[in-house]
This record gives C-alpha cells, structure tokens and sequence, in this order.
C-alpha cells in the first residue's frame, strides 16, 4: 500500500493559531526547522550569535530594524539577518511569516525577555 504524502500548507496552519511572537514548526530539513509565525507590533532588540535567520513574508508587510538602518519585507520577499547582527522585527498590522533556522534556537537570542517556548509544532 502506498503512502499518502501531503504538502505543508501555510494557510491551514496559520488558521491553528492566534498567538503572536510564537513562532510553531511545521517542518524540518536536516537541522534545520521551518516555523510560522504571526507577528504584529514591535519585538526586542536582539541577536543570534551562532546562526544566520531567515524571514519570508508570506502575507502583511515586517521591518526589521538594525542599529545602521531598516529593511522592510513584503509578501513574497526574504530577508536574510546574518548571525550576531542586533535586530528587532516589528510589523504595524499583522504579518505571517515564515522563518527558517537551526533546530533549538531561541527567538529572543540571548535575550529572555518574550522568549517562546521552543518546538511546538502545529
């Protein structure tokens, strides 16, 4: 018999949950886990000292601040924050995005201020 495989989709998870700053796993890829999130409002300031992070809009609008200047990231677009780079997301109306890291990293870097628990799936 053989098995039915199925596509993530992105829509349908976000449907599952309403939590902001929470980003849940829906996939992984060697070491690395692909997680959604909703984001909306400004987050801390932080960095990742040992990871590059990426972002992709998949809808709303995210501006990721950096202690040099901005980036703004729309539907459709990525953004790669490279790793010891402070930086702060922030989203004026609600954004979905999907962020792609290593399995275990910490959303608030060394910082623990709005830390989210780390591995949930949906």
């Amino acid at each position: 018999m053989a098995i039915q495989h199925s596509p993530v989709n992105f829509a349908q998870k976000c449907a599952l949950f309403q939590d902001r700053w929470a980003p849940k796993v829906v996939a992984e890829m060697n070491d690395y886990q692909f997680k959604l999130a909703r984001l909306e409002g400004d987050f801390i300031w932080h960095s990742h000292a040992d990871t590059d992070e990426t972002f992709i809009v998949l809808e709303g609008e995210l501006r990721i601040d950096f202690r040099d200047g901005w980036v703004t990231i729309g539907a459709g677009e990525m953004y790669v924050v490279k790793k010891g780079i402070e930086h702060r997301p922030s989203a004026a109306r609600e954004a979905k995005v999907l962020l792609i890291e290593p399995r275990g990293v910490i959303n608030t870097g060394e910082t623990h201020e709005r830390t989210a628990q780390n591995d949930v799936w949906i």
